[in-house]
C-alpha cells in the first residue's frame, strides 16, 4: 500500500495546486476543452487534498511550513489550525463546483477572455489558501492583498465603462482600507506583543490598556474591508457588474469570506475572547455589526435587481459573523465559524440560480420572474433551498449559526442583540420569500407563456449550471444533517 502523505506534504500541495493551475492555464488558451479539463483536474485535486488534511487536524496535528524568516516571530509561514482548516474546506470544495458552473455559464453567454477568467480565478483560490493557512498576521496580510489584486481583473472582466468604474471602487476601497488601517494595526500589534503569530487565547493579554485595545480592534475591523462592514461596503454591490461566477467567488468562496474569516481569526487568535470580554473593548462592535445587519437588510428589500438584492443580503449575512464574534462567548464564536460555511453553500446556490436565470431567460430583475419556476423548476427549487438557508430555517445549515449566536446573546444578557437577530430574520424572509412566491405561485405573463416574448420557449440553463446549483443546494441541507466536521473544527478553534 502507498502510505498516506504527511500533513506537511498536504499543506504544501494545498498551497501549490491552485498556483500551478494558474501558471499552466495560459498554455491552453487555444484549446477550451483542455483549459477547462486542467481547471477541473486541479480543482478536484485541491478538494481531495484539503479533505485529506481533516483527520490529522481533528487528531491534533498542526502542520507548519515556513517560506521566509526575517527575524524571530516575523516570517512568511503557514500553519494549519482548526478555523483555517474550515475556511480551506469551504474554498477548496466550492472551487470545484464553481468551475463546473463556470463552464456552462462562460460558454452559454459567450463571455470574452475566458482564459484570463480561469487564470485569475485559480490565482484567487491560491491566495485564499494562503489566507486560510497563514501562521501569522503578516503572512495573512500579504495573501489578503494578493487576493484583492487577483480578483480585480475578474470584477472588470466585461471591460465596459460600468465595469471599469466598479473596478476602481473595488480596488480603491480594499487597498485603501488595508494600507491606511489594516497595516498600521499590524505594526501596532507587533510593537505591543513582540510577535504576530496566531495563538490560542491571543497575544495581547496584559500588553496594553482597554482604550488601546478598542482602538486597535477598530483598525482591524474597518481595515479588513473585505468584511464589508458599513461604511466600507460599497465595493460589493458595485462589483455585481461582474459575471455571475465572479459574484459567487466574491460572496461565497473567497473574498467576503476572507474578510469575515480574518476578523474572526484576529478576535480569537490576536486579541483573545477573554481579553476583549474582560476589558469591554469590543462593546462598540456589537452595535456596528448589528447596524450593518439591519440597514443592509432594509436596503436589500428595495432592490429589484436580483444580484443587487443578493449583494446587500451578503453584507447583512456576513455581519452576523462579526456580530457573533463580538458577543465574545465560546458558543457564539462557534456559531460565527459555522455561519461562514453555511452562508457559503447557501449564497453560492442563490448566485448560481441568478446566473442560471440570466443564461436561460436573460432576466435580471425580480419583477420579471413571475411563473419562471414552472420553466426552471431545478433552478428555482435550488433558489428556495438557498433562501431558507439565508433565513436560517431548518433543514438548512443556516440554522446553526443563528442558533448559536442567539445562545451567546442569551448567555450574556445581550437582549438588543437578540432583537437584532430576530428582526433581521423577519427581514430576510421579507426579501427572499416573495421571489420564491413569484416564481411558483404567480401566473406567467400571457405573451411569454405563448412563446411570443424575447425569452419564449426557454427551459433550464445548460447542464453544468444545473448540476452545480443542485449540488450546492443539496450541500446546504446535508450540512444541516451532518454538521460534525465544521462543528468539531469550530469547537477546536476555541480550545474545546
Amino acid at each position: 500500500m502507498i502510505p498516506a502523505p504527511a500533513p506537511e506534504t498536504l499543506l504544501f500541495l494545498a498551497l501549490a495546486l491552485p498556483l500551478c493551475c494558474a501558471l499552466l492555464l495560459p498554455f491552453f488558451h487555444r484549446s477550451p476543452n483542455l483549459r477547462e479539463t486542467v481547471t477541473l483536474t486541479f480543482a478536484t485535486l485541491l478538494a481531495f487534498t484539503v479533505w485529506s488534511l481533516v483527520p490529522a487536524i481533528l487528531a491534533g496535528a498542526r502542520p507548519e511550513l515556513s517560506l521566509a524568516r526575517f527575524s524571530p516571530g516575523l516570517e512568511i509561514a503557514f500553519k494549519v489550525e482548526p478555523l483555517g482548516m474550515l475556511f480551506a474546506l469551504v474554498a477548496g470544495s466550492l472551487w470545484l463546483v464553481n468551475s463546473i458552473y463556470s463552464i456552462g455559464y462562460m460558454r452559454g453567454n459567450d463571455e470574452p477572455r475566458q482564459t484570463t477568467f480561469y487564470v485569475c480565478f485559480a490565482a484567487a483560490i491560491a491566495a485564499t489558501m494562503g489566507i486560510a493557512f497563514s501562521k501569522n498576521v503578516i503572512s495573512l496580510f500579504l495573501f489578503y492583498e494578493v487576493l484583492t489584486l487577483s480578483t480585480y481583473p475578474l470584477v472588470t472582466h466585461k471591460g465596459t465603462p460600468q465595469a471599469m468604474r466598479a473596478g476602481r471602487v473595488y480596488i480603491g476601497i480594499l487597498l485603501g482600507t488595508s494600507i491606511l488601517l489594516f497595516l498600521p494595526a499590524i505594526i501596532v500589534t507587533w510593537y505591543f506583543a513582540g510577535t504576530l503569530d496566531f495563538t490560542v487565547g491571543g497575544i495581547l493579554a496584559g500588553k496594553t490598556d482597554a482604550g488601546m485595545l478598542a482602538l486597535l480592534l477598530a483598525l482591524y475591523v474597518f481595515g479588513i474591508g473585505k468584511a464589508a462592514l458599513m461604511p466600507f461596503h460599497f465595493w460589493l454591490p458595485a462589483a455585481m457588474v461582474a459575471p455571475t461566477p465572479v459574484s459567487a467567488l466574491l460572496h461565497a468562496v473567497a473574498v467576503v469570506k476572507a474578510g469575515v474569516f480574518t476578523v474572526l481569526k484576529v478576535i480569537v487568535y490576536v486579541f483573545g475572547i477573554e481579553t476583549l470580554s474582560n476589558s469591554g473593548s469590543a462593546d462598540w462592535l456589537v452595535w456596528a455589526a448589528g447596524s450593518t445587519v439591519i440597514i443592509a437588510s432594509l436596503v436589500a428589500l428595495r432592490q429589484d435587481n436580483l444580484k443587487k438584492r443578493l449583494a446587500y443580503s451578503t453584507i447583512s449575512q456576513l455581519s452576523y459573523v462579526v456580530l457573533a464574534a463580538a458577543i465574545l462567548t465560546p458558543i457564539s464564536a462557534i456559531g460565527a465559524a459555522m455561519h461562514i460555511a453555511a452562508h457559503a453553500v447557501a449564497k453560492i446556490t442563490l448566485f448560481f440560480a441568478a446566473g442560471s436565470i440570466y443564461t436561460a431567460a436573460h432576466k435580471t430583475e425580480i419583477s420579471e420572474l413571475d411563473g419562471i419556476g414552472r420553466r426552471m423548476p431545478w433552478t428555482m427549487t435550488a433558489f428556495a433551498v438557498g433562501a431558507l438557508g439565508m433565513i436560517g430555517l431548518p433543514p438548512t445549515a443556516g440554522f446553526f449559526g443563528k442558533w448559536f449566536l442567539l445562545q451567546g446573546a442569551m448567555e450574556t444578557g445581550q437582549w438588543m442583540t437578540l432583537c437584532i437577530v430576530l428582526v433581521s430574520t423577519v427581514l430576510n424572509a421579507a426579501y427572499f420569500l416573495p421571489i420564491v412566491f413569484r416564481a411558483f405561485f404567480v401566473a406567467e405573463p400571457a405573451a411569454r407563456s405563448q412563446g411570443d416574448g424575447q425569452d419564449g420557449g426557454h427551459g433550464e440553463a445548460p447542464v453544468p449550471i444545473v448540476i452545480a446549483l443542485t449540488t450546492t443546494a443539496a450541500a446546504t441541507v446535508l450540512l444541516f444533517l451532518f454538521p460534525g466536521v465544521p462543528f468539531a473544527l469550530a469547537s477546536m478553534m476555541i480550545g474545546r
